[in-house]
């Protein structure tokens, strides 16, 4: 726990020198603190949702996971039917090196164009089966966008998106933060939205 504390302070922090020494409850605080910025205020994580909401949901995904591609259309379901509800995307690429190429596309595409980000995010959901370089390619075609090389920004919030999960004890895809509780893996949408709504009573 320490040394994943440690690694993510040197990750979303200046860089300071920790060493091995055990954290200060002053520098367990900051983490704690930089965990919770990362999760629901980190501007190089897609969003979509309102501006200002009562519940921010966590969405943990990977482009390649069956289960994400049946969870995914629920999100933009879920803040329709509930305009004080925001999503925030974190991708976990553990599927295959293209879950990282697709997850590094969208949120490069995320930091050039925000209004872009969803359709590609459609349509790399859509392929059944794994991607691969050409499919993903193909998606970005379908979606009218166009992402000449991801950043070096992307692959720095894929890191501490691993990270985080890390501390959190996720092991899977998709993985949904509602409140204070954790959804591991798919539920059927009344199940889902079940849950948020009762998430949005204890606001």
């Amino acid at each position: 726990m320490k040394q994943i504390l440690i690694t993510l302070l040197l990750l979303l922090a200046p860089v300071q020198v920790f060493a091995a020494q055990p954290l200060t409850p002053d520098q367990e605080q900051r983490a704690q603190k930089m965990i919770a910025d990362f999760l629901f205020n980190d501007p190089n994580s897609p969003r979509i949702g309102a501006k200002n909401p009562k519940l921010t949901l966590v969405v943990f995904t990977d482009y390649n996971c069956p289960y994400c591609k049946k969870f995914d259309p629920y999100l933009e379901k879920i803040v329709e039917k509930h305009p004080d509800v925001a999503v925030v995307f974190k991708f976990l690429p553990f599927r295959s090196e293209s879950s990282l190429t697709a997850a590094r596309d969208a949120l490069t595409l995320w930091r050039q164009d925000p209004g872009q980000f969803m359709k590609l995010n459609h349509t790399l959901m859509a392929k059944k089966g794994y991607h691969d370089d050409a499919s993903i390619q193909e998606a970005q075609k379908r979606a009218g966008v166009s992402v000449t090389a991801p950043d070096d920004e992307s692959l720095m919030t894929i890191k501490r998106s691993l990270i985080v999960a890390e501390k959190m004890g996720i092991q899977g895809t998709p993985a949904t933060l509602i409140g204070e509780g954790l959804l591991p893996g798919w539920v059927p949408f009344e199940q889902f939205d079940e849950m948020v709504s009762d998430a949005l009573k204890n606001r």
